[in-house]
Protein backbone atom coordinates (compact mmCIF):
# COMPACT_ATOMS: atom_id res chain seq x y z
CA UNK A 1 0.00 0.00 0.00
CA UNK A 2 2.55 2.26 0.71
CA UNK A 3 2.52 6.17 1.87
CA UNK A 4 -0.14 7.94 2.43
CA UNK A 5 -2.05 10.39 3.98
CA UNK A 6 -3.31 10.30 7.40
CA UNK A 7 -6.56 11.27 6.70
CA UNK A 8 -7.02 9.32 3.81
CA UNK A 9 -5.39 6.64 5.60
CA UNK A 10 -8.43 6.57 8.42
CA UNK A 11 -11.15 6.33 6.33
CA UNK A 12 -9.69 3.51 3.50
CA UNK A 13 -9.58 1.46 6.57
CA UNK A 14 -13.33 2.51 7.46
CA UNK A 15 -12.75 4.22 10.93
CA UNK A 16 -14.40 7.20 9.64
CA UNK A 17 -15.21 9.40 6.77
CA UNK A 18 -12.36 12.11 5.67
CA UNK A 19 -14.18 14.98 7.32
CA UNK A 20 -13.96 12.96 10.48
CA UNK A 21 -10.74 12.25 9.61
CA UNK A 22 -9.14 15.53 9.79
CA UNK A 23 -11.42 16.28 12.45
CA UNK A 24 -9.64 13.38 14.88
CA UNK A 25 -6.24 13.87 14.11
CA UNK A 26 -6.13 17.68 14.41
CA UNK A 27 -7.21 16.20 18.16
CA UNK A 28 -4.57 14.34 18.54
CA UNK A 29 -6.39 11.09 18.38
CA UNK A 30 -3.84 9.29 16.27
CA UNK A 31 0.13 8.68 16.63
CA UNK A 32 2.62 7.35 14.71
CA UNK A 33 5.27 5.92 16.21
CA UNK A 34 4.34 7.18 19.61
CA UNK A 35 4.31 10.85 18.63
CA UNK A 36 0.82 12.51 17.88
CA UNK A 37 -0.14 13.30 14.05
CA UNK A 38 -2.02 16.94 14.08
CA UNK A 39 -2.26 17.20 10.16
CA UNK A 40 -4.54 15.45 8.20
CA UNK A 41 -1.49 15.78 5.33
CA UNK A 42 0.77 14.10 7.10
CA UNK A 43 1.96 10.79 5.42
CA UNK A 44 1.87 7.54 7.13
CA UNK A 45 2.85 4.11 6.32
CA UNK A 46 0.29 1.46 7.71
CA UNK A 47 2.58 -1.61 6.65
CA UNK A 48 5.99 0.01 8.65
CA UNK A 49 4.63 2.33 11.07
CA UNK A 50 2.94 1.63 14.33
CA UNK A 51 -0.38 3.36 14.61
CA UNK A 52 -2.60 3.61 17.19
CA UNK A 53 -5.96 5.88 17.84
CA UNK A 54 -6.76 6.58 21.26
CA UNK A 55 -4.53 4.52 22.42
CA UNK A 56 -5.36 0.41 20.42
CA UNK A 57 -3.42 -0.18 17.74
CA UNK A 58 -4.94 0.10 14.12
CA UNK A 59 -4.12 -2.12 11.12
CA UNK A 60 -5.04 -1.96 7.59
CA UNK A 61 -7.23 -4.39 6.11
CA UNK A 62 -8.69 -3.77 2.82
CA UNK A 63 -11.50 -5.74 4.09
CA UNK A 64 -12.39 -7.56 7.14
CA UNK A 65 -14.46 -10.49 7.22
CA UNK A 66 -16.29 -12.20 10.08
CA UNK A 67 -18.41 -14.86 11.43
CA UNK A 68 -21.29 -15.05 13.75
CA UNK A 69 -23.25 -17.72 14.99
CA UNK A 70 -26.09 -15.76 14.98
CA UNK A 71 -28.75 -15.96 18.49
CA UNK A 72 -32.52 -15.36 17.97
CA UNK A 73 -33.61 -11.77 18.64
CA UNK A 74 -31.45 -9.74 16.70
CA UNK A 75 -31.79 -8.87 13.09
CA UNK A 76 -29.85 -8.77 10.16
CA UNK A 77 -29.25 -5.37 9.43
CA UNK A 78 -27.08 -2.32 9.53
CA UNK A 79 -29.32 -0.15 11.47
CA UNK A 80 -33.00 -0.19 12.73
CA UNK A 81 -34.79 1.70 15.00
CA UNK A 82 -36.81 -0.66 17.14
CA UNK A 83 -33.85 -3.87 17.40
CA UNK A 84 -30.82 -4.70 17.95
CA UNK A 85 -28.70 -5.37 14.39
CA UNK A 86 -25.79 -7.74 14.15
CA UNK A 87 -23.86 -4.48 13.87
CA UNK A 88 -24.72 -3.18 16.87
CA UNK A 89 -24.62 -6.91 18.10
CA UNK A 90 -21.01 -7.29 17.15
CA UNK A 91 -19.63 -3.88 18.30
CA UNK A 92 -18.29 -3.12 14.71
CA UNK A 93 -17.47 0.34 14.00
CA UNK A 94 -15.71 0.30 10.48
CA UNK A 95 -17.47 1.40 7.97
CA UNK A 96 -19.84 -0.01 4.91
CA UNK A 97 -19.82 -3.44 7.46
CA UNK A 98 -22.92 -5.43 6.67
CA UNK A 99 -24.43 -8.82 6.67
CA UNK A 100 -24.00 -11.25 3.76
CA UNK A 101 -27.74 -12.02 3.07
CA UNK A 102 -30.03 -12.42 6.03
CA UNK A 103 -31.75 -14.75 8.55
CA UNK A 104 -34.81 -13.65 9.99
CA UNK A 105 -34.99 -12.14 13.25
CA UNK A 106 -35.99 -15.42 15.20
CA UNK A 107 -33.52 -17.66 13.00
CA UNK A 108 -30.36 -18.49 14.44
CA UNK A 109 -27.12 -20.01 12.93
CA UNK A 110 -24.35 -19.01 10.63
CA UNK A 111 -24.07 -15.44 8.85
CA UNK A 112 -21.06 -13.46 7.35
CA UNK A 113 -20.50 -10.02 7.89
CA UNK A 114 -18.23 -8.06 5.83
CA UNK A 115 -17.35 -4.93 3.80
CA UNK A 116 -16.69 -6.78 0.96
CA UNK A 117 -19.72 -5.68 -1.45
CA UNK A 118 -18.55 -7.48 -4.43
CA UNK A 119 -17.90 -10.64 -2.83
CA UNK A 120 -21.30 -10.65 -0.99
CA UNK A 121 -22.60 -9.82 -4.27
CA UNK A 122 -20.86 -13.16 -6.25
CA UNK A 123 -21.94 -15.00 -3.09
CA UNK A 124 -25.50 -14.39 -2.98
CA UNK A 125 -26.60 -13.91 -6.76
CA UNK A 126 -28.35 -16.88 -7.50
CA UNK A 127 -26.28 -17.88 -10.55
CA UNK A 128 -23.43 -18.61 -8.02
CA UNK A 129 -25.36 -21.44 -6.64
CA UNK A 130 -23.83 -21.11 -3.20
CA UNK A 131 -24.76 -23.99 -1.24
CA UNK A 132 -26.81 -22.54 2.52
CA UNK A 133 -27.32 -25.68 5.17
CA UNK A 134 -30.37 -25.32 7.21
CA UNK A 135 -31.54 -27.04 10.25
CA UNK A 136 -35.14 -27.15 10.00
CA UNK A 137 -37.24 -28.56 13.17
CA UNK A 138 -41.22 -28.55 12.03
CA UNK A 139 -44.86 -29.56 12.84
CA UNK A 140 -46.47 -32.81 11.10
CA UNK A 141 -44.74 -35.46 8.78
CA UNK A 142 -43.65 -34.40 5.62
CA UNK A 143 -45.49 -36.06 2.72
CA UNK A 144 -43.50 -38.93 0.59
CA UNK A 145 -42.98 -36.90 -2.33
CA UNK A 146 -40.98 -33.83 -0.45
CA UNK A 147 -37.91 -34.71 -1.72
CA UNK A 148 -38.72 -35.05 -5.12
CA UNK A 149 -40.60 -31.81 -4.95
CA UNK A 150 -38.07 -30.44 -3.71
CA UNK A 151 -35.67 -31.46 -5.96
CA UNK A 152 -37.08 -30.77 -8.92
CA UNK A 153 -38.18 -26.72 -7.99
CA UNK A 154 -40.72 -26.73 -5.40
CA UNK A 155 -44.08 -24.20 -6.08
CA UNK A 156 -44.51 -22.03 -3.05
CA UNK A 157 -48.29 -21.30 -1.68
CA UNK A 158 -48.02 -18.46 -3.84
CA UNK A 159 -47.25 -19.39 -6.81
CA UNK A 160 -43.72 -18.47 -6.77
CA UNK A 161 -41.39 -21.13 -8.28
CA UNK A 162 -37.68 -22.06 -5.95
CA UNK A 163 -34.35 -23.15 -7.45
CA UNK A 164 -34.45 -27.24 -6.82
CA UNK A 165 -32.82 -28.14 -3.17
CA UNK A 166 -31.55 -31.06 -1.53
CA UNK A 167 -33.40 -33.14 1.55
CA UNK A 168 -30.29 -34.31 3.17
CA UNK A 169 -32.38 -35.47 6.15
CA UNK A 170 -36.35 -35.93 6.41
CA UNK A 171 -35.38 -36.16 10.25
CA UNK A 172 -37.38 -33.55 12.60
CA UNK A 173 -35.12 -31.65 12.52
CA UNK A 174 -34.52 -31.96 8.66
CA UNK A 175 -31.71 -30.74 7.00
CA UNK A 176 -32.36 -28.86 3.63
CA UNK A 177 -29.81 -27.09 1.09
CA UNK A 178 -30.53 -24.13 -0.45
CA UNK A 179 -28.92 -22.05 -3.76
CA UNK A 180 -30.91 -19.31 -3.30
CA UNK A 181 -32.70 -17.14 -1.05
CA UNK A 182 -36.10 -15.72 -1.34
CA UNK A 183 -37.78 -14.05 1.81
CA UNK A 184 -38.97 -16.34 4.20
CA UNK A 185 -37.75 -18.73 2.07
CA UNK A 186 -37.18 -22.14 4.46
CA UNK A 187 -40.36 -21.32 6.05
CA UNK A 188 -42.80 -21.08 2.80
CA UNK A 189 -41.32 -24.38 1.67
CA UNK A 190 -42.14 -26.09 4.65
CA UNK A 191 -45.55 -24.04 5.16
CA UNK A 192 -46.53 -25.74 0.89
CA UNK A 193 -45.15 -29.26 2.30
CA UNK A 194 -47.89 -28.59 4.92
CA UNK A 195 -45.31 -28.67 7.68
CA UNK A 196 -44.92 -25.38 9.66
CA UNK A 197 -41.65 -24.49 10.67
CA UNK A 198 -41.21 -24.43 14.59
CA UNK A 199 -37.33 -24.01 14.69
CA UNK A 200 -34.78 -22.83 12.46
CA UNK A 201 -30.90 -22.37 12.22
CA UNK A 202 -28.28 -22.37 9.50
CA UNK A 203 -25.24 -24.50 10.11
CA UNK A 204 -23.37 -23.90 6.83
CA UNK A 205 -22.82 -21.20 4.29
CA UNK A 206 -20.90 -22.52 1.28
CA UNK A 207 -17.10 -23.85 2.22
CA UNK A 208 -17.96 -22.76 5.95
CA UNK A 209 -19.79 -24.88 8.49
CA UNK A 210 -20.71 -23.71 11.97
CA UNK A 211 -19.91 -27.03 13.53
CA UNK A 212 -15.88 -27.06 12.18
CA UNK A 213 -15.82 -22.93 13.00
CA UNK A 214 -15.88 -23.72 16.82
CA UNK A 215 -18.39 -20.46 17.50
CA UNK A 216 -20.80 -21.32 20.36
CA UNK A 217 -24.67 -19.42 19.67
CA UNK A 218 -24.23 -15.70 19.55
CA UNK A 219 -20.20 -16.37 19.61
CA UNK A 220 -18.02 -14.32 16.61
CA UNK A 221 -14.85 -14.23 15.14
CA UNK A 222 -12.89 -13.08 12.03
CA UNK A 223 -12.12 -15.59 9.41
CA UNK A 224 -8.83 -16.78 9.06
CA UNK A 225 -7.10 -16.41 5.87
CA UNK A 226 -7.65 -20.24 4.69
CA UNK A 227 -11.35 -20.10 4.92
CA UNK A 228 -11.68 -16.35 3.34
CA UNK A 229 -9.50 -18.06 0.68
CA UNK A 230 -12.16 -21.07 0.36
CA UNK A 231 -15.05 -18.50 0.46
CA UNK A 232 -13.94 -16.17 -2.74
CA UNK A 233 -13.22 -19.79 -4.88
CA UNK A 234 -16.53 -20.98 -4.13
CA UNK A 235 -18.03 -17.34 -5.11
CA UNK A 236 -15.99 -17.79 -8.25
CA UNK A 237 -17.25 -21.12 -9.09
CA UNK A 238 -19.11 -21.39 -12.43
CA UNK A 239 -22.33 -22.86 -11.86
CA UNK A 240 -21.31 -25.80 -14.24
CA UNK A 241 -18.17 -26.51 -12.16
CA UNK A 242 -20.90 -27.25 -9.28
CA UNK A 243 -23.09 -29.22 -11.21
Amino acid sequence: MGEMRADRFLSVSGFCTRSEAKKVIRAGRLKKNGTAVTRPEEKVDPAADELLLDGELICHEEYEYWALNKPAGIISATEDPRHETVISYMGLKRRNMAPCGRLDIDTEGLLLVTDDGALVHRLLAPASHVDKVYEVSYEGTLPADAEKRLREGLVLEDGTKCLPAELLDSSNPAALVLREGKFHQVKRMFAALGCPVTHLRRTAFGPLVLEEMGLEQGEFRKLTAEETERLKQEAGKSRKEKS
